[in-house]
């Protein structure tokens, strides 16, 4: 074969060989975008960009609600263990010298809630128990500060008092002023349960300087859950007229249902609950 024959042959079949490369090229392209579909922009990657995450706005209270549960001491069960998982600050109002005093006192410390005594003081109507702790209109001075030592070195995580009945105790000045000495001296507030309407607990109170402040509401006179969720009731409206109302109940069954039921819908709503100690004065 002459070379410029021989030269033509290698320049076609070079032709060939890059038109049959691109052939094949043009045809796995095709098939490549059938399999992966069109190409969008979310295909192509960019650099990513963080945006700043922003806190959730927390909802305006609407008032506040200082909720106070009396008698502890009794037991040491699931009631009284479920009021301290309700998830809101309590004030937990213990009773001393009961078998369940001491050990609740340190439960309720551990577990973040606010210890008080329900101090036993008398009433108008008779009742019996807690007679070696008991605050009583003829006592002098001296035994009624002797006592309140006593209780508190007993508790020593209680940050302040009120009463357990004392529809007579508190409507006397000097059993009054007695308490309110030692409770100045030890550095405790005084929340007046107002078991009667002659009380003189608050006023001797601030007339002292000792911190205080008093009862608006009573949940559970009754222990019908219907009346205890009217009750209730009055409190939130106090609470949201008056921007800070104080509730007392009792460690009951039927008190810890209402409010077991009740609370998540306050919180929504936008009710806080606080500890007593931060609202007295």
């Amino acid at each position: 074969m002459k070379p410029a024959a021989y030269k033509k042959v290698i320049g076609f079949l070079s032709l060939a060989i890059l038109f049959l490369l691109l052939t094949n090229y043009l045809a796995l392209r095709k098939l490549d975008l059938v399999t992966r579909g069109p190409l969008t922009i979310e295909d192509v990657e960019e650099p990513t960009i963080e945006k700043p995450i922003s806190k959730p706005t927390s909802k305006k209270s609407v008032g506040t609600i200082l909720l106070v549960i009396d008698d502890f001491g009794y037991r040491d069960d699931q009631v009284s263990d479920g009021f301290l998982d309700l998830g809101i600050p309590i004030t937990c109002a213990i009773i001393p010298g009961h078998a369940q005093s001491r050990k609740f006192a340190q439960k309720a410390n551990a577990s973040g809630q606010e210890v008080i005594i329900h101090m036993p003081m008398e009433s108008t109507v008779p009742e019996s128990g807690e007679e070696d702790y008991k605050i009583k209109a003829g006592m002098i001075s001296e035994e009624i500060e002797w006592r309140i030592r006593e209780v508190f070195k007993d508790m020593p995580e209680a940050v302040g008092m009120n009463n357990h009945q004392g529809s007579k105790a508190t409507t006397n000045g000097k059993v009054m002023t007695a308490m309110g000495s030692v409770l100045k001296q030890e550095g405790k507030y005084f929340l007046d349960s107002r078991t009667s309407s002659k009380t003189v607990a608050e006023q001797t109170m601030q007339n002292l300087g000792v911190p205080t402040t008093r009862r608006h509401v009573f949940l559970d006179n009754d222990s019908n859950q219907g009346l205890i969720k009217n009750q209730l009731d009055k409190l939130v409206t106090m609470a949201r007229e008056k921007g800070m109302a104080v509730g007392i109940g009792h460690a009951r069954p039927n008190t810890l249902a209402v409010l077991k039921k009740e609370i998540p819908e306050l919180l929504v709503e936008g009710f806080k609950f606080e500890f007593v100690s931060q609202h007295v004065k």
